[in-house]
């Protein structure tokens, strides 16, 4: 127990220290923007078929379960702004996320890790390349930047699978649905959603680069950051998500 928990405190200490040798690394030149575009596109646009699955998903399952429910209470008009605001709030920000941390965190400690492992980094310093500005800091920034994009576009795509999935029952015009899913949003329901996905996107970028950038000697250590990059960024994505919950309701 006691080892267990020297390992934990050592293993904050280790997290904090990369955590400000990043901050204090994005701010200096050089800045390599041309491997910061390639980051972004990797991430965000190689997820796009990923996202537009699962988030068309999202929404036709959702307005599909909930309509029996609100036909009862005759409130099946209720149904998109229901489905809308269910999404925009909660659902989309999260699976999105959990998607990401899976797709992209992963990816992120099994390349990095198995560049420790070649000693590619260590190619890099003697080169008088900076390797946590070429591999890190371009990695973290793409993920805290594309990761609410993803998220806005699963929205709209969960909200078009929602409109779908009502019209399997009823006939609704795209403009009606469109404006009662307008109707019941307000910028208190898109802004606090918004802003904790970029938490959720620094925290992928930065557990999957610390878990590569630290894995140890062997080959075997490759998997095991991968693995770990994984379960960490997923756990720390609904911590995050608790703690914005909370203090949404207590500001909001």
């Amino acid at each position: 127990m006691i080892l267990y928990l020297k390992n934990t405190f050592n293993d904050v200490g280790k997290v904090t220290l990369f955590t400000k040798r990043f901050f204090s690394e994005v701010f200096t030149p050089p800045y390599e923007m041309r491997t910061f575009v390639k980051q972004c596109y990797s991430i965000g646009y190689k997820s796009l078929p990923l996202v537009t699955i699962t988030g068309f998903i999202m929404g036709l399952v959702l307005t599909l379960q909930s309509r029996p429910t609100l036909a009862k209470f005759g409130a099946e008009s209720w149904l998109p702004g229901m489905v809308a605001l269910s999404l925009i709030r909660e659902i989309a920000p999260v699976i999105t996320a959990l998607i990401c941390a899976g797709k992209v965190s992963s990816g992120i400690g099994a390349e990095l890790g198995s560049m420790k492992v070649t000693e590619q980094i260590d190619a890099m310093e003697v080169a008088a390349i900076n390797p946590f500005k070429y591999l890190v800091v371009t990695r973290i920034l793409a993920t805290t930047l594309m990761i609410p994009v993803l998220v806005i576009y699963a929205d709209g795509i969960g909200i078009f699978g929602g409109y779908i999935g009502v019209n399997m029952h009823n006939d609704v015009n795209m403009i009606r649905y469109t404006s009662q899913v307008f109707e019941s949003l307000t910028f208190l329901d898109i802004i606090p959603a918004t802003i904790k996905t970029f938490f959720f996107g620094f925290f992928i970028g930065m557990i999957g680069c610390y878990k590569g950038f630290t894995a140890a000697n062997g080959t075997e250590s490759v998997g095991k950051a991968a693995n770990s990059a994984v379960v960490t960024a997923s756990l720390t994505i609904f911590i995050i998500d608790m703690l914005a919950v909370q203090l949404t309701d207590l500001f909001f």
